[in-house]
């Protein structure tokens, strides 16, 4: 096992703690999306989008826009509090240097990398949600 002086945040993912304990970059909504769309991922909700997908027009259209309006509520809460871990995390780091001998990370970094998590659904579901508005629903469930 790695000493705590030979890891590094490039051995976790953007959603560990131990990502940022390490000083990884606080990246930008922009940013997380960006890396979203390109890992294909779906979302905690997949199966529900999919069950909402699978009905016949106007009932697939209507789920899939209440999914859709849900999904932006829950966007726009991460995002704020996304925004004020990262300001916390970036005063945190201000405040404290990480010495090699520490074994753990704080609140802060487990904090952002939860709100960073919850960011990654909420662009999941609304990437995969408008992907599937954009594409016409059977009109007769054939």
């Amino acid at each position: 096992m790695k000493q705590r002086s030979q890891l590094s945040y490039r051995d976790y993912g953007t959603g560990h703690p131990w990502y940022y304990f390490l000083g990884g970059a606080i990246l930008s909504p922009k940013v997380i999306k960006a890396m979203t769309k390109a890992s294909g991922y779906k979302g905690y909700l997949r199966d529900e989008i999919a069950d909402a997908d699978s009905k016949a027009e106007p009932a697939r259209s209507t789920a899939l826009r209440t999914l859709r309006s849900k999904a932006v509520q829950d966007l726009h809460a991460d995002l704020s509090g996304y925004r004020h871990s990262a300001l916390r995390l970036h005063l945190y780091r201000k405040d404290n240097r990480v010495s090699d001998d520490a074994h753990s990370s704080s609140d802060v970094h487990t904090a952002i990398s939860l709100k960073h998590n919850h960011l990654v659904n909420d662009f999941a579901h609304l990437i995969t949600i408008d992907d599937l508005l954009d594409r016409q629903g059977d009109l007769f469930g054939f």
